[in-house]
């Protein structure tokens, strides 16, 4: 067996699949990055530049960059599933069309099929059967991983060898992967923390200081807990690096698209607005709504999803939302 993957193939050429496309291909891989759109992969791959979802950030020539999912699909060795969750359904339909039969997946994607209220892993295997399967996530800016900051992420899979596998293809001196085996704590995780990052950022809005945006990170990562455990997910995972680490950083950079949506919401301005003028896009918006779902299905106490998802869908004043959660009653920690 190859310690590493060698030919890859990132499916969504937004930042993050970008930045991994990037990361690899630095590395010395094969890489193929797909864009969902021809004339943007045409023009980068004539630009070498992704001025759209990764400023700043050249791609190296060595990266081959397709508009056609057979080219990507067909002659790789790992398949990494870079689709934001909304369009993630649409995609895989796609990919049923390639020939994919027993390449290994790594998911990439924080969020929550709005469908059917499926994880982007159970998405996956709904979609195209039992193909191998990983999740990768943790508290991963992609600008900042682009630039080569030092950073830490999270491979879990129920298929030991293949998480050591990826961890191998994956690490280097600045970005440094550990594995797990907790596919469910890892996703949900990854999803959840842009719900409370968009609280966070409401807080910014606000003009709240940093013992209110502690209180939130505090009591969200509570209810990611919470949710993770009732679906099966160990409460350790929620403590680590795609649990705690990514909350915090998402709650608190100012590169996070999920704080920059709250923000702007503290500021007044409606979602519609903010969204539309995005490039970027933010998945707390739409995970907000099925994590909602998720907490009333399982009737689970997630209260500052459940302020956030009635600011995003309901119209409610993001400073009554913040007067609901301080005027709860009263109960130990």
């Amino acid at each position: 067996m190859r310690t590493s993957f060698k030919n890859i193939s990132v499916i969504g050429d937004g930042g993050w699949g970008t930045t991994l496309a990037i990361h690899l291909a630095k590395k010395g891989l094969s890489v193929t990055l797909w864009s969902a759109f021809a004339p943007y992969a045409q023009q980068m791959q004539r630009t070498r530049q992704n001025p759209k979802f990764l400023a700043g950030i050249p791609i190296p020539r060595s990266i081959n960059i397709t508009q056609t999912l057979h080219e990507a699909i067909n002659d790789c060795d790992l398949i990494v599933f870079a689709t934001p969750s909304q369009y993630a359904r649409e995609v895989l339909s796609e990919i049923k069309k390639c020939n994919y039969a027993q390449k290994p997946f790594l998911s990439v994607v924080k969020g929550i099929d709005s469908k059917k209220l499926t994880r982007m892993s159970q998405l996956i295997h709904e979609m195209l059967g039992t193909v191998p399967l990983a999740v990768l996530s943790g508290p991963t800016i992609a600008i900042e991983v682009a630039k080569g900051s030092p950073s830490t992420a999270v491979i879990a899979s129920r298929n030991a060898d293949l998480a050591k596998k990826l961890q191998r293809t994956f690490n280097s001196p600045a970005f440094r992967i550990y594995t797990n085996s907790d596919m469910i704590g890892v996703e949900i995780g990854g999803s959840i923390k842009n719900i409370i990052a968009i609280a966070c950022g409401v807080c910014d809005g606000l003009g709240f200081g940093t013992n209110t945006k502690a209180a939130i990170l505090s009591r969200g990562l509570a209810e990611m807990a919470r949710l993770g455990e009732v679906l099966g997910a160990t409460k350790h995972t929620f403590f680590g690096l795609s649990g705690l680490g990514d909350l915090a950083t998402t709650c608190f950079s100012p590169n996070s698209r999920n704080r920059q949506v709250g923000e702007k919401l503290g500021q007044g301005k409606k979602i519609k607005d903010i969204l539309a003028g995005m490039k970027n896009v933010a998945e707390g918006v739409p995970t907000a709504k099925a994590v909602y779902q998720l907490s009333r299905r399982y009737r689970i106490a997630m209260p500052i999803t459940e302020e956030v998802f009635r600011v995003l869908y309901k119209g409610k004043d993001p400073r009554n939302a913040v007067t609901a959660l301080m005027c709860r009653r009263l109960k130990p920690e």
